[in-house]
């Protein structure tokens, strides 16, 4: 049953270790670049293994690809990979890419820094390996490495006290989650009698499971919405996304938020939603009580974001009702509504992500993250400004942005037929004008005239630049010619719904 290789995992994992160990050698032989090199050559070689994996995975007549750890499943562990799981890799990899290129100035006066990029890079391989098990023991191996290696980046800057009470938040909330989600992996092995995906999906006597399936969704629901900052088991983000560093701050609110989101959609559309007609008003209970969620972490983030005057904490509430936007396509139960749920995956991974970075130029070089005394910096960084405006109006949904485009979809998937959801669109579409009441302050408060001049500020060094204007280049060309990243989300939203028999055959002869 082994057909592949994860290689993108491979380098990651790989790329954590050699960086670890060329950072001990800069140490004794003087100061060097060597560590940053290594890590942006084991990303890229990731990026070329998602390419490598797309083309396997699309040759593959069943579009999935399965690689056994041990034994052959269901007793061993293994590997499952479809375009979803190669479309939340790349969006990874390609993020992480960024913040890397970004983080070689960012973090240039940090102590520790092969650490640091070693940890990135664990993270990373995390991430990826949530998107590529096929089990849910490989699932929280990975789940795991993922949140223990992003526990210690939020703490990072361990001399001063809010990363490490922000860290320290994070990993109790965290940790509560995993409990969480390993109970409800317990109800699912207890009814299933193993962990793997495609045989929890057929294994489980659904006419008889009554309450035990509804528990086992709550638990799963409350435990993967922690990870995802779901209202309103939110409250870790707006500390830990503010006190990591910038670069970890566009990781967090860009992907690894979005790898809770993919754990919760994968199990609900794999193993719940295909077998709620069994169970007394199912399919409806599972659908609502998403919807009920999308609508209170939508209006809540962004009422919390206009209250605030610390531009990483308002970003990072800002995350949060972004989350709210996405759980409206996972809420219309259909393929046109997962396909906005991953293109926003993508383009929030873009916009969000270049907003963390933008702004953390700012604060680079006026040490502060109040809005109040950023008045007027776009006269001395002009082309920081304009990536953070272009982020903000992504965010906002404005078109010729990407954010329109995947927020166009979404909305849209409340309403196609057999959904009847039109009032979450309403309440969507109200969200998203209401959310341009801080996004447009922050612009204006920036190109607003400075009171008196000052000859200490300039731009942002080049290597912070160069990621986000390449960042901000995308945003506007996947508004305005989105159809590349469409695609990848439409084949990724197909694999989950139209492919699942192939998926569960695969594993399952």
């Amino acid at each position: 049953m082994s057909e592949f290789l994860p290689y993108p995992l491979i380098s990651l994992l790989a790329g954590a270790m050699v960086v670890l160990f060329a950072g001990v050698l800069e140490e004794r032989l003087g100061q060097g670049r060597t560590k940053e090199a290594l890590s942006v050559i084991f990303i890229a070689l990731a990026l070329i293994g998602c390419l490598i994996l797309y083309k396997d995975v699309t040759s593959q007549p069943l579009g999935v690809m399965v690689l056994s750890i041990g034994a052959e499943p269901p007793l061993g562990a293994c590997f499952e990979i479809d375009l979803l799981s190669v479309f939340m890799t790349f969006s990874v990899v390609f993020l992480g890419l960024f913040a890397v290129v970004y983080s070689f100035r960012y973090m240039e006066h940090d102590t520790r820094l092969a650490e640091y990029y070693s940890l990135l890079l664990l993270m990373m391989a995390g991430m990826v390996g949530v998107a590529l098990a096929g089990d849910f023991f490989t699932f929280f191996i990975f789940w795991e490495l993922m949140c223990i290696s992003s526990y210690v980046l939020v703490a990072f800057r361990r001399e001063l006290w809010g990363p490490i009470e922000a860290g320290f938040k994070y990993l109790t909330m965290s940790a509560l989650g995993g409990v969480l989600i390993f109970l409800g992996m317990s109800l699912l092995y207890g009814m299933a009698g193993n962990v793997n995906f495609a045989y929890m999906s057929v294994g489980i006597d659904w006419g008889t499971a009554g309450v035990w399936a509804y528990l086992a969704f709550i638990l799963l629901f409350l435990g993967f919405g922690i990870k995802a900052a779901i209202v309103p088991m939110h409250t870790w983000l707006p500390d830990a996304h503010p006190e990591a560093p910038s670069p970890i701050s566009a990781m967090l609110s860009g992907i690894v938020i979005e790898t809770g989101l993919y754990g919760l959609v994968r199990i609900l559309f794999v193993v719940f939603l295909p077998n709620a007609v069994l169970l007394p008003r199912g399919p409806e209970t599972f659908k609502y009580v998403v919807a009920v969620f999308s609508v209170l972490t939508m209006t809540i983030g962004n009422i919390m974001a206009l209250l605030q005057k610390d531009i990483k904490r308002l970003l990072a509430y800002s995350s949060i009702a972004q989350v709210g936007y996405m759980l409206v396509g996972v809420a219309s139960g259909t393929t046109y509504g997962l396909l906005g749920c991953f293109l926003h995956v993508f383009n929030h991974s873009l916009m969000k992500g270049l907003a963390f970075l933008a702004s953390g130029a700012m604060v680079y070089r006026i040490g502060t993250r109040n809005l109040d005394e950023m008045k007027g910096l776009g006269h001395y960084m002009p082309v920081t400004t304009m990536a953070l405006a272009i982020s903000l109006l992504g965010l906002g949904g404005v078109p010729s942005t990407n954010g329109f485009v995947s927020k166009f979809i979404l909305f849209g998937s409340a309403l196609a037929p057999g959904v009847n959801m039109w009032w979450l669109t309403l309440i969507g579409v109200l969200n998203s004008a209401f959310s341009m009441a801080y996004y447009l302050p922050i612009i204006i408060r920036l190109i607003t005239k400075p009171a008196e001049k000052s000859s200490e500020l300039k731009e942002a060094p080049i290597l912070m630049l160069i990621p986000m204007c390449i960042m901000a280049i995308l945003i506007i060309v996947f508004g305005i010619y989105p159809r590349p990243v469409l695609q990848l989300a439409d084949s990724a939203s197909k694999a989950l719904i139209e492919g699942l028999q192939g998926y569960i055959s695969k594993v399952i002869p």
